[in-house]
């Protein structure tokens, strides 16, 4: 009978723990609490009393399409190491009409996520937009993320929604970080593949902030030689560089206005004390705006991300 308790008493203690958890493993070879990493992210509860659940992800390639619905939040995915823990999927726009939203790689709608460490890569040939990363969710982080594709890499969307950037890599072709989001990028590298646009931001008119690059490393490849900052999606885009290293490969107007002289009069296209051989702006299109001393000023994390909630991305 002793020992009939004791068996009780200790899988009673051992389903308690399971179930209090706040660090789970995803693991392809089978030595973790998931092989899948939806596997892990479905096992979050909504509202999860357990507080921040942090998902571990050993080194691996994770072929799937990945979803984090609006009802997860509080989460956290690190990966192992960024070069080896790898989210790879291939869809691409023109495959049986799915269109761009649905070719997502990993499609993050939930607020207050945190990314660090990861690949995620849409590895599609070039046969149409195909996004790896396609986020809805406000209070989102990334850190010492790769995001691998070609064109619409990044869709940082939802009017409205922060989303914070730090050492991030990520590298595309066409209008490749593109949407509605305000989005502040951090140190990050932007790669460009071939000549084209680098965003295509679509902050709508009643949102003040878009896209903010500071300190960021523009980079491009050998062949490229007529690279744009950006062109609007929507009238009122806003898109900043500032603080950012702009290669000989940016062309001498910098930013398009997307076969719409309209879209010259409501653009908000800014830069400000950049270095490089792209960064001359004396050619630059006279509907872009070079900030003064001053004007820069009003552009800092606190003042772009902070909302009515005083977010701050360094606490999440």
């Amino acid at each position: 009978m002793k020992n009939i308790i004791l068996t009780c008493l200790l899988l009673f203690s051992t389903g308690f723990y399971a179930q209090e958890k706040t660090e789970i493993t995803v693991d392809r070879n089978g030595n973790g609490d998931f092989r899948n990493i939806q596997e892990a992210i479905n096992s979050v509860r909504t509202a999860d009393p357990r507080g921040i659940i942090t998902i571990f992800i050993k080194n691996g390639v994770y072929k799937e399409k990945l979803i984090i619905p609006p009802h997860i939040t509080n989460i956290r995915l690190i990966g192992e190491d960024k070069d080896k823990t790898v989210i790879n999927h291939d869809d691409h726009a023109n495959i049986n009409k799915m269109g761009t939203f649905k070719t997502y790689t990993f499609l993050l709608s939930g607020n207050d996520i945190t990314l660090e460490n990861l690949t995620i890569e849409n590895s599609s040939a070039e046969l149409g937009q195909a996004v790896a990363l396609h986020i809805e969710g406000d209070r989102v982080v990334l850190r010492n993320c790769r995001l691998i594709g070609h064109q619409d890499t990044l869709y940082a969307g939802r009017d409205g929604a922060r989303q914070y950037f730090e050492n991030c890599y990520i590298e595309g072709t066409t209008d490749f970080i593109f949407g509605p989001s305000t989005a502040w990028f951090e140190g990050c590298t932007i790669h460009c593949k071939k000549n084209s646009y680098i965003t295509a931001a679509n902050t709508p008119e009643n949102i003040k902030y878009g896209y903010i690059f500071n300190n960021c490393n523009i980079t491009v490849a050998k062949e490229v030689d007529a690279m744009y900052l950006g062109r609007p999606w929507r009238a009122y885009s806003m898109t900043l560089f500032m603080n950012c290293t702009l290669p000989k490969g940016i062309k001498a107007e910098g930013w398009d206005n997307w076969r719409n002289a309209d879209n010259e009069k409501t653009a908000r296209y800014m830069e400000y004390n950049n270095k490089g051989e792209g960064a001359n702006t004396s050619a630059r299109v006279k509907w872009a705006k070079i900030l003064s001393s001053g004007e820069a000023k009003e552009y800092t994390i606190a003042n772009v991300l902070s909302g009515c909630d005083n977010w701050n991305p360094s606490n999440q």
